[in-house]
């Protein structure tokens, strides 16, 4: 954690400018590698941190409250870098996260379920993947990519893990979005990736050995969500208050000399701070709750991933409409000169907002009213 307020300040300095300038974050990348956050959850054998989820999510939401984008790219490493303990074997677990851990490899992921599948040619002992995804978060920064299709004439996906400097993988450089305009989140094109079999995720002998945890993708990538959202809060919240200390003018009218004495600004960080603080200890709760599974993925049920997913989706929604009241009432306690593009205080809304549009989060409060209603559990699909 102290690494990680390290790479906080770092980001923090010059934030603005470099969400301005929307340039490839290859630096930002780097101070990651160099800080030991990108192999957090690695083996210690080869120099990881050999820690786990609730940490990592911790340190993601650290680094996002220096920069959106940057905590959004680490929390997407951290979850493909676990893709291999999500669906593969236990040799293919033990090899990729030696190999990732040693090389200090930063993962991108082209798996973006609302476009068509990705189609794979099986041509004896490779495996071959074609198509293109509409975004492929980490792309031009990352080491590898995951990625995902289904194999031609079935029903049965497959994923591996590349190398994303290749010439069958061309990112198309045409993420130009409000916000999280440094996560090169493009489009990837895909063309006769060939794969060997064994390094087919999960997969013994061409057939895919399924387990429950399989399905953990969802609730495991929507708490990055949670965490890098709350980060962004955070830092706007803290960057606002240090504005009000320092810049902010009291109202003519208002009889107080300083801002920090009026009433109503008292109140207002009060009421965000108190609410920034309810969703993070629930978010961390969350986090530690899944740890039980997390220790068990050989033997997780249905009920307990299904019961999991609920209270990640109350989360989810809670932490999106806090960091998006936060990021947007921040501004009346700031005052109308606050509003310069230079400082830049526009940036942590628009991250917020550009990414919690990513699924309905009126999906969420649904799991959650399901659940509590009609005893159901949420089905696991690529959003639930």
């Amino acid at each position: 954690m102290a690494r990680a307020r390290e790479v906080r300040a770092i980001l923090a300095s010059d934030a603005a400018a470099r969400d301005k300038a929307a340039e490839t974050p290859y630096a930002e990348v780097a101070l990651l590698k160099d800080a030991g956050l990108v192999t957090l959850l690695g083996p210690t054998a080869e120099g990881g941190g050999g820690q786990e989820w609730p940490l990592a999510y911790k340190v993601v939401r650290e680094v996002a409250a220096g920069d959106g984008s940057v905590g959004q790219l680490l929390g997407y490493h951290y979850l493909w870098f676990w893709a291999a303990r999500l669906v593969g074997t236990e040799e293919q677990i033990a090899a990729v996260e030696a190999d990732a851990t040693r090389n200090r490899w930063f993962f991108g992921g082209a798996v973006n379920p609302r476009d068509s599948d990705v189609q794979i040619r099986d041509e004896g002992d490779h495996i071959v993947y074609s198509g293109r995804k509409s975004f492929s978060t980490g792309s031009k920064v990352s080491d590898v990519t995951v990625l995902e299709g289904v194999l031609t004439g079935t029903d049965t996906h497959v994923f591996a893990i590349v190398p994303s400097d290749q010439p069958g993988i061309t990112f198309h450089d045409d993420w130009d979005n409000i916000g999280q305009r440094l996560t090169e989140s493009g489009s990837v094109t895909i063309a006769d990736v060939q794969v060997p079999w064994e390094a087919a995720a999960g997969f013994v002998d061409r057939t895919f050995q399924p387990r429950v945890y399989n399905t953990l993708n969802v609730p495991t990538i929507q708490l990055v969500f949670v965490n890098f959202y709350l980060g962004i809060a955070r830092g706007a919240l803290e960057e606002a208050i240090e504005y009000t200390r320092t810049r902010t003018r009291p109202w003519l009218h208002g009889g107080q000399e300083r801002a920090v004495d009026e009433p109503y600004q008292l109140d207002l960080y009060g009421d965000l701070a108190s609410k920034l603080w309810a969703v993070e200890a629930l978010a961390d709760q969350v986090a530690e709750e899944g740890l039980a599974i997390h220790h068990d993925a050989a033997g997780v049920t249905e009920q307990q991933r299904g019961e999991h997913e609920v209270r990640v989706a109350a989360v989810k929604a809670r932490a999106t409409d806090v960091s998006l009241e936060i990021t947007s009432t921040v501004f009346e306690g700031l005052g109308a000169r606050a509003t310069a593009a230079a400082l830049g205080f526009d940036r942590f809304w628009r991250n917020v907002r550009t990414h919690t549009l990513h699924d309905p989060v009126a999906y969420k409060r649904r799991e959650v009213g399901a659940f509590l209603l009609r005893d159901e559990l949420p089905e696991p699909t690529w959003y639930s």
